[in-house]
């Protein structure tokens, strides 16, 4: 800069000294007075205009302060100082643009002087220009690198620029070097959350909310960060805080809404979705996570219609397409499903999964024959067992549906497909039987008798329809004309009838009722098996046999058994409660519990089935509906040393 020679006369300096001394005794305004009467005596003294800016600006006088710094620029063009104390008055006023200005032409006169680039950073931060501001700082701190307060402000800026993963550089520089006077715990931790460090998140913004409770960003980054690391007990109780004080906070209504589905608060969380929707009924995620919630609940009808309004808003989400086709297919909605699988196979013609599904839809139609060219379509890329199995099983429908109609030929090149790939499916071989008796191939026929009942040995339909072919053609007729070749209605002779048949079949369960007694378990399963000659449909009999298999520890038999007793009665609760049991002792939770639902929904009042029911849903940690079922069997129970163990039980789950 350029030197400055005094203008000032003897009786000017006298005031001026005399305003100096007012001005440390902060009696500014009489230093002003001076000050003035001095400019009277010397009014060309920039050093005069300069102590009278000061005094204004101690004052917080600021409109005469910048004109009197005008003054001094005016007298002192090169003075990059008066600028820089233009540009701090304009910054204190908020004038961020004059105030950028004035820093900017102490940038020109005097770019070595450092500190104006701090200055000019800050201004640049409040305008928001955080890239220019980033810039600065940085250009300050190549000189300054110890400047705390310039690093934390550079820090803060890279975090409002969307570099947090920068910011997060230079907190941990503060926090590591400056620990004792480190106080910007809430912004590191945003920063933090920013860049997914979710676990040192927490450390710093639990800091920061401790530190000001009012902070609500903190608080919800906080919430967002437990929830992040699936502490979803802290989560929630954050977020319970959060909308405590402010109700208002629509916005984190989503995030609240998707922790409550996390944690199967289904109820809650499409309350809080719509809330949600109601402010931002544009957000497409808040539809697609409504329709998530709804088909976990087996809504289908509400899980459609958040789905498709998504479709509606022209996104293209091909997992929404593929939910919504699901749901229509839950519904058993076929036509609808094969519309929207139909859409995502035009997308990617390779889908497996879709044409899957689609398959089966086409298959639960009962449009057999475009299932199985689909199946086909689809093993000829990928092998799968599931594939292969409904396949076979599409055959074994479609022949029957052929003979049905009595398309004989077709029904028999069908089922002979099915039988080729080894189904163990015994309406194959029965169905390819009567296709060959209707065409008096009478020797296949019997083969294929034979060979159903070899597989289904109980099944004393197939037993007496093959005794009733061998006497047909076994018959001399008159006119030795041949049948039609119609199937006709197969009448099933119950063995209750037969007197002395009924005897036999009594005295043997009871021979197999005193082995079971005296645990002589071998003997007891042949006389029950001898009885079940004579009676196919004994379903308690069929139950014994399950029971001596389970003691047995043969778990497959015993199911086996089971099976057979609820299918000769589907209403056998006892049949439906044993078979429960086998799968409970599998651990296969899922079918034990749907065994226990079924028993009940035929005998309401059959107590141990709630019990079994509720030490099911006990292992899955379902406590709620665990006491729901505890307390149902409390209510139906007729057992009396069971009721204190089973109220320790509620106790202990109500903790």
């Amino acid at each position: 800069m350029s030197p400055v020679y005094s203008a000032m006369t003897p009786e000017a300096s006298t005031l001026y000294q005399e305003a100096c001394s007012l001005e440390y005794q902060h009696n500014y305004q009489q230093a002003v007075d001076k000050v003035l009467a001095a400019i009277k005596l010397s009014p060309d003294d920039a050093m005069l205009y300069t102590k009278l800016a000061g005094l204004y600006t101690d004052m917080d006088k600021y409109d005469e302060a910048i004109q009197a710094y005008t003054k001094v620029a005016d007298l002192r063009p090169n003075d990059a100082f008066v600028y820089i104390s233009l540009g701090s008055i304009y910054e204190t006023q908020g004038k961020y643009t004059e105030a950028l200005g004035a820093y900017n032409k102490a940038l020109k006169i005097f770019p070595e002087y450092k500190y104006n680039y701090l200055n000019l950073a800050n201004v640049q931060y409040q305008m928001k220009n955080y890239k220019e501001a980033i810039e600065n700082y940085n250009t300050f701190l190549n000189t300054y690198a110890q400047h705390w307060e310039a690093r934390k402000s550079l820090a803060n800026a890279y975090l409002a620029d969307n570099k947090p993963d920068k910011a997060v550089v230079e907190f941990e520089n503060l926090y590591v070097n400056n620990n004792q006077h480190f106080d910007d715990y809430a912004n590191y931790g945003i920063a933090l959350f920013e860049t997914q460090n979710y676990e040192k998140a927490v450390e710093f913004l639990e800091k920061a909310v401790e530190k000001d409770a009012e902070n609500t960003t903190a608080k919800v980054c906080l919430a967002l960060s437990y929830q992040a690391l699936d502490k979803n007990d802290m989560a929630l109780a954050q977020f319970n805080a959060i909308f405590k004080e402010n109700p208002n906070l629509a916005s984190l209504r989503f995030d609240y809404a998707n922790l409550l589905a996390d944690m199967s608060k289904n109820a809650e969380a499409i309350e809080e979705y719509k809330k949600y929707m109601t402010a931002y009924p544009d957000d497409s995620r808040v539809y697609k996570n409504l329709g998530i919630v709804y088909q976990r609940m087996k809504d289908y009808d509400n899980a459609i219609l958040n789905y498709e309004k998504v479709l509606a808003m022209g996104i293209k989400d091909v997992d929404v397409e593929k939910s919504v086709a699901a749901c229509y297919h839950y519904k058993k909605d076929y036509a609808n499903a094969i519309k929207y699988y139909d859409e995502l196979l035009v997308a990617d013609a390779n889908d497996f999964d879709t044409l899957t599904n689609k398959a089966i839809a086409l298959h639960a139609m009962k449009k057999y024959e475009e299932a199985i060219a689909l199946y086909n379509e689809i093993l000829a890329e990928k092998n799968s067992e599931v594939i292969q199995n409904n396949l076979t099983d599409a055959l074994v429908a479609f022949g029957q549906e052929e003979l049905g109609r009595q398309n004989y030929s077709n029904a028999t090149d069908v089922f002979i497909k099915a039988i080729s790939r080894g189904t163990k499916d015994s309406a194959a071989y029965i169905g390819l039987a009567r296709a060959y008796r209707a065409c008096k191939v009478n020797d296949k026929a019997s083969e294929y008798y034979e060979k159903a009942i070899s597989m289904n040995p109980e099944n004393a339909e197939y037993s007496n329809e093959f005794a009733e072919f061998i006497s047909e053609i076994n018959s001399v007729k008159d006119d030795n004309t041949a049948t039609n070749g119609e199937i006709q209605a197969i009448t099933i002779t119950d063995s209750a009838e037969n007197t002395e048949k009924m005897a036999k079949n009594k005295e043997l369960i009871s021979l197999g009722d005193e082995y079971y007694k005296t645990k002589q378990y071998d003997n007891s399963l042949q006389n029950y098996k001898e009885a079940l000659a004579l009676n196919p449909s004994d379903e308690v009999t069929l139950l014994k046999m399950g029971n001596v298999y389970k003691l047995k520890n043969d778990e497959a038999n015993a199911i086996d058994y089971y099976k057979k007793a609820i299918f000769v009665n589907p209403e056998y609760a006892d049949g439906w409660f044993n078979l429960g049991l086998v799968y409970a002792n599998e651990k296969d939770v899922t079918e034990s519990k749907k065994c226990f639902e079924k028993t009940i929904s035929i005998d309401k009042e059959y107590a141990y089935a709630y019990y079994a029911l509720a030490a099911a849903y006990e292992s899955e940690k379902n406590k709620t509906e665990a006491i729901k079922n505890y307390e149902l069997f409390l209510q139906y129970n007729t057992d009396k040393s069971a009721v204190a163990a089973v109220q320790d039980r509620i106790k202990s789950l109500k903790k």
